[in-house]
């Protein structure tokens, strides 16, 4: 999830609790148990309306307030029932979803088979480029033949991962009589309208300043009854401060981001216990095939060249000097799309490029370069986002630029912009290479695949290789592992050959944990579901 994801920082995704000492100004007020639990982040929500982002700030906040089909329960990979009664294959092209009865949204309305509908064909229709449309990219239509039932028409048979689109950035049902069909909604409008069918309802809503949240008794889905019944989180715009309030017990839990040096300090508190969840987490950069150099909008325009530059980065890239010096380890080199968390994962990258053994090397850049006709350094502008995936990295990029410059072969302009302009930005051609970040939406391999590389591809970066497209739609459903084990290593090794992106790094959530709170392991796994109601204290 760039989305995604997120789905890791100053970058590693990190969560840090402490016991909530002081009063939080702003605050939802008292539990049943004590006082509310409150979280701080440095994320940024772009909007509430699931139609609109499909980035882990907005998530965060989705995943509290919107009802699922399906739903992971913590820790958990497969996904299981939450508003659904049942819900199974009933053709190879067909999935039948019966809802539970007597369902209501927080607002009174009744919540039936006419909002499932409702919501999916509006995410096809208004498929904002910030959204999760690609996750949607098998479907075909859908019906709702009475008020229980949904019936999803899809268009490639046994697709091994609709259950798990169900549950994911896709998935969250809205209520059709709050929400428009064709636009996204406003934050304010959805608050007011009291449009929430989740684990929680919003009471108070001050955007990444502070948002407070209250149980909603009319959920019925998978989590059941919250730990807690008020919650808050609280936006910081620097980490700094975000490390300072966990320090003197400000707040109960710091989400994304620390740096390696504060996880580090921090770690050195008895006070503390740190833990750590299964990796999912990467990070990369995206190369704009219309506007990096020699792009096909460029007045050089030359794709041989282009492929050429592309190749000379990925030569010169030292990965292990980037997770060693700027996250003391905390990430690990990344030589693919899928990350090694996957039993899918191989490592064309290792041996395409740079020594063949993981490391850089400044001759085979030169070579790329000198064999296509390019003498002159060639000029990069890489822009990165300094809160959204965390307060590092700006070191991070630092040290790419240092890494390309070093060598003469390249000149590259280094510029931020803040998450939320960012976001737009990148998909109207604004960077001709920038960096992302994905935090997984469900647990399996697809979802590093056909987000980014089928023909509705978030990236947005004008790459399109209809022989990827073709087997990522195979691997999809396949239904005998080893085959489709077989087609992720063909996808791996043929966009390793295309670079439309260059895998930099993985990396594992990581929490620092007061004792005395409980919950917080639960919650770190691969399917970037950050659940506030599983925290207490």
């Amino acid at each position: 999830m760039s989305k995604s994801a997120p789905m890791v920082l100053a970058a590693v995704s990190v969560l840090v609790l402490t016991a909530c000492t002081g009063p939080v100004e702003g605050g939802g007020g008292m539990t049943t148990g004590g006082r509310a639990i409150t979280v701080g982040t440095t994320d940024k929500v772009a909007t509430l309306d699931p139609a609109g982002a499909y980035d882990n700030g907005s998530y965060t906040v989705m995943n509290q307030i919107y009802p699922f089909l399906m739903n992971l329960k913590p820790g958990g990979t497969e996904p299981e029932l939450d508003i659904a009664a049942s819900a199974s294959f009933t053709t190879p092209t067909e999935y039948t979803v019966k809802l539970k009865k007597s369902l209501k949204w927080a607002n009174g309305d009744t919540l039936d088979s006419a909002d499932v509908k409702f919501s999916f064909e509006r995410q096809l229709k208004i498929k904002d480029p910030n959204g999760p449309t690609p996750l949607l990219a098998n479907l075909g239509s859908i019906e709702a033949p009475d008020p229980l039932t949904v019936v999803f028409h899809l268009k490639s048979p046994n697709d091994q991962t609709f259950p798990q689109v169900l549950a994911s950035p896709a998935g969250p049902i809205v209520d059709k009589d709050v929400f428009p069909a064709d636009q996204v909604l406003s934050d304010d409008q959805i608050v007011a309208k009291k449009a929430f069918g989740g684990q929680y309802v919003i009471t108070s809503y001050q955007k990444n300043q502070l948002v407070s949240f209250k149980e909603n008794p009319e959920y019925q889905g998978l989590l059941g009854k919250p730990a807690a019944d008020t919650v808050n989180l609280r936006y910081y715009s620097d980490a700094n401060n975000l490390k300072l309030e966990i320090q003197q017990g400000v707040i109960d839990v710091a989400w994304r981001s620390l740096s390696a040096t504060d996880l580090d300090s921090l770690s050195r508190d008895d006070k503390l216990k740190v833990l750590k969840g299964p990796g999912g987490e990467i990070r990369y950069l995206v190369f704009n095939f219309d506007t990096m150099p020699f792009g096909a909008e460029t007045p050089e325009a030359d794709p041989k060249k282009a492929l050429a530059v592309r190749s000379a980065v990925a030569d010169l890239v030292d990965r292990e000097a980037l997770g060693r010096q700027v996250y003391k380890g905390l990430y690990s080199p990344l030589y693919s799309v899928i990350p090694q968390a996957f039993p899918g994962a191989t490592t064309p990258l290792k041996t395409l490029y740079g020594n063949g053994a993981g490391g850089p090397s400044p001759e085979k850049a030169k070579k790329a370069l000198a064999d296509v006709g390019i003498t002159a350094p060639v000029t990069l502008k890489l822009q990165y986002n300094p809160d959204h995936y965390g307060s590092s990295s700006g070191d991070e990029y630092a040290l790419v630029k240092q890494q390309l410059e070093a060598t003469g072969l390249f000149q590259v302009e280094l510029q931020s912009t803040e998450w939320v302009s960012y976001a737009k930005a990148r998909t109207q051609d604004a960077y001709p290479v920038y960096q992302l970040g994905w935090f997984p939406a469900f647990s399996d391999e697809d979802n590093y695949l056909t987000p980014f590389f089928s023909a509705s591809s978030f990236l947005k970066n004008h790459y399109s290789n209809p022989g990827v497209e073709k087997l990522v739609a195979q691997e999809a459903r396949e239904t005998d592992k080893p085959e489709r084990k077989q087609l992720f290593a063909q996808i791996q090794d043929a966009v390793a050959k295309d670079l439309p992106t260059l895998p930099l790094l993985q990396g594992s959530l990581v929490a620092v944990a007061r004792r005395d709170v409980k919950g917080v392991e639960t919650t770190l796994d691969t399917s970037s579901k950050f659940r506030l109601g599983v925290i207490s204290k």
